[in-house]
């Protein structure tokens, strides 16, 4: 199994985020953000009140042949983990 974190920030913004947070995981750069737009998270949100462009916070647990088998949107990165485990016992 692998878990990775895609986000468009650069590579080396991801390093600093990850030694900061401590991340055991690889960070994937989007920063044209196609990986997003592919699987539907990159578009308007709105942050403090703002209409921005971005990403929708989602995890996705994806089989070994590349399918998703399930998709969590606006999830808290504390239920990542908890959701997925649902998913893969039962």
């Amino acid at each position: 199994m692998a878990v990775l974190g895609v986000s468009p920030d650069s590579p080396a913004a991801q390093k600093k985020f990850a030694e900061e947070k401590g991340l055991d995981f690889s960070l994937l750069s989007d920063p044209d953000h196609k990986v997003a737009e592919s699987y539907g998270v990159w578009g308007e949100k709105v942050m403090y009140g703002k209409k921005v462009q971005g990403i929708t916070r989602s995890s996705f647990l994806i089989n070994e042949s590349g399918k998703v088998i399930s998709a969590w949107y606006k999830i808290s990165p504390q239920d990542t983990l908890p959701e997925a485990l649902k998913v893969l016992e039962g």
